[in-house]
């Protein structure tokens, strides 16, 4: 089985909303994100659970242009069974999985979901499983951090101190084949600074995208991910003269700006031409799933 097409990976930013609260739903569909989460879990109190799901329900029957997923409620959770029911129905385009820790229930959620999954690691056991999970089953887009849960478990009290989870998760999506993992959310919303240069830290560091909880730190997280026009130039001109040494016989050489450029330059350009279109219409369809890594 193999993962339909996914945002994971182009999108660069995945706008959480209160599946319950419709008012802010239909704004965000309406709105700059290029991926809507229609949120079950930790934005829905306990007593609008039902009301969420169903509205979340009614969102992905109507038509849509853009990407919308759903995080559900733990697996473990009073809510699970009914929205594991309700999604394997209404078939959003992916569904993401809070607190995930038991590869073995995930292979299972996916089989029953037949859509993309992708895991939230929010404890010490997840982060530990970081591979085995991401390996669990071809319908498993990426993983990614929750890094206030991962926090907490781990009793930690600065930023910094979570750096080596986030490149464990860069590390387990690379090694299973799949796509840069999404940046968790930034949750100081008067501090658009700080996440404008967490943002670019995340991408230096091997993510792409990122989770957000309100509109205003779309235009931030927007500019991290979004190559600029001198890389796409720069990656244009290597690979004409790439076409140009391999035309004498060459696979690596020093091109007319002085780079030495062998093969892993080469596929750093192609990615990156290969990503620019999608960013320019983020809900046009694109490679998905497991890919070299």
């Amino acid at each position: 089985m193999t993962a339909p097409a996914t945002a994971l990976g182009r999108a660069r930013s995945w706008l959480y909303v209160p599946a319950h609260r419709t008012d802010l739903v239909g704004k965000a569909l309406a709105g700059a994100a290029d991926a809507v989460v229609l949120d079950l879990e930790d934005a829905v109190p306990p007593q609008a659970k039902d009301a969420a799901r169903a509205a979340a329900v009614a969102t992905l029957e109507a038509p849509r242009t853009g990407p919308v997923w759903v995080r559900m409620n733990t697996l473990d959770s009073p809510w699970a069974r009914a929205d594991i029911d309700a999604l394997a129905s209404a078939r959003p385009d992916g569904v993401r999985v809070p607190k995930a820790t038991d590869a073995v229930a995930v292979a299972e959620l996916a089989e029953r979901l037949a859509v993309p999954v992708h895991l939230l690691l929010e404890s010490a056991l997840g982060v530990e499983s970081a591979f085995l999970l991401a390996r669990s089953h071809p319908l498993v887009a990426g993983v990614s951090l929750g890094e206030a849960d991962l926090a907490a478990d781990l009793h930690v009290r600065t930023p910094s101190a979570l750096r080596w989870a986030r490149q464990r998760v860069v590390v387990a999506n690379r090694a299973a084949g799949l796509p840069s993992p999404v940046a968790a959310v930034w949750t100081d919303l008067a501090d658009l600074d700080g996440l404008a240069t967490d943002s670019i830290a995340a991408r230096d560091d091997g993510f792409f995208g990122r989770s957000v909880i309100h509109p205003t730190q779309l235009e931030p997280v927007h500019r991290a991910f979004t190559p600029a026009p001198a890389e796409i130039d720069s990656a244009r001109a290597l690979l004409d003269s790439l076409q140009a040494a391999t035309e004498n016989g060459q696979s690596a050489f020093v091109d007319d700006r002085g780079r030495f450029v062998d093969p892993a330059v080469v596929a750093g350009a192609r990615w990156l031409l290969d990503l620019a279109p999608a960013l320019d219409d983020p809900a046009a369809p694109t490679a998905a799933g497991r890919e070299r890594p």
